[in-house]
């Protein structure tokens, strides 16, 4: 790259998603239709709605195939190449061309996307060439997903609605949701219940429910109770098959280990364990609820009760958040500008 453009490649990183992933930056930084309150980026710096070209295609292409080279010699996995840059990929006029030049290097092609610009058929089009897609819905109302998303001033909650709801009929692929909680903000029952209505109609391969785990652009932008977790879990399994947390950082997403504590902490960390099944796990391992009375005296398992049930999670923080002051936050159209000065001042 030239000068003090980002790196067009990242990692392998490991992905609870996606395993060993090949992050691509086909956006500049901080580019994005929204400026989510709990961004861990900071505020958008450059906001748009209209997609254009960043990078040729063969510019990205060549940077990703150079890079799974090394990989390749270095005896390091890649299980996909994924558009996870630090903005909106889909503003990219030339992801489709990217995708498809991607192909004949036969590793699995991932989008993670707002899903702001599902609307345009050009953005679903281009999206057929991925073999898996995780589109973000954080709210099922206009009013939650401006406070939410602060979203581009020129898009509409309901075009973007309808488009997320035309890639899920369209969409020959593996596709997953994933839904940020935010305390305050989306976790009510209500519009938990709309939000899994929504998803519920996709019926994506997975839903995923996630919490700010790392510093957020606006500081009360904090998890919700490990109660409203666990409501959060039902109400979304009311609705659809498989539901999972993103809650934890990717690296503790520890596959089966024969360690009883390893494996404790990978099952909460992906959805609550009722007591019941902890018993039983422990009975296989030859183990007793002292492990457990242990997890939770050191703060990394959590207990709570629901219909009558105890139930285990995986603890995450919820306290001591700071903003990212450090990020730009200026924004060119942007929605922030237009929020009511009170609800804006409620950010900061």
């Amino acid at each position: 790259m030239r000068g003090n453009e980002p790196a067009l490649t990242f990692g392998p990183v490991p992905s609870r998603r996606l395993g060993r992933s090949l992050g691509i930056n086909n956006i500049p930084p901080k580019t994005c239709s929204y400026s989510c309150i709990y961004c861990q980026l900071g505020r958008t710096d450059t906001f748009a709605s209209e997609r254009r070209q960043f990078y040729q295609p063969g510019q990205i292409f060549d940077a990703v195939k150079q890079r799974v080279r090394e990989c390749e010699d270095t005896g390091e996995v890649i299980d996909y190449l994924t558009f996870v840059p630090d903005g909106e990929p889909t503003l990219d006029s030339n992801l489709g061309r990217t995708l498809e030049a991607l192909k004949v290097l036969d590793i699995p092609l991932a989008v993670i996307t707002n899903s702001s610009l599902l609307w345009d058929k050009t953005v679903r089009d281009d999206l057929k060439t991925a073999d898996f897609v995780s589109l973000k819905m954080d709210a099922a109302s206009p009013e939650v997903w401006r406070r939410m998303n602060r979203p581009h001033g020129q898009l509409d909650f309901e075009q973007v609605l309808e488009g997320v709801k035309a890639f899920g009929a369209g969409f020959g692929g593996e596709f997953v949701t994933e839904t940020m909680l935010v305390e305050g903000v989306n976790d009510s029952e209500r519009e938990l219940g709309a939000t899994a209505e929504v998803i519920g109609h996709l019926q994506p391969a997975i839903a995923y429910i996630a919490v700010p785990t790392r510093p957020p652009a606006e500081g009360s932008a904090r998890p919700p109770s490990p109660e409203t977790l666990l409501l959060a879990t039902e109400v979304f399994r009311r609705r659809t098959t498989r539901v999972e947390y993103l809650i934890g950082h990717e690296g503790n997403a520890f596959a089966a280990s024969g360690d009883i504590e390893r494996d404790l902490l990978s099952i909460t960390a992906v959805h609550p364990m009722r007591e019941d099944s902890v018993m039983e796990l422990l009975r296989k391992n030859n183990a007793d609820m002292a492990v457990v009375r242990s997890l939770v005296e050191r703060g990394d398992l959590t207990e709570t009760s629901y219909g009558g049930h105890t139930y285990f999670l995986r603890r995450f923080a919820r306290g001591g958040i700071q903003t990212n002051d450090h990020i730009p936050k200026r924004c060119e159209s942007s929605h922030w500008d237009s929020i009511d000065k009170a609800e804006r001042e409620s950010f900061q």
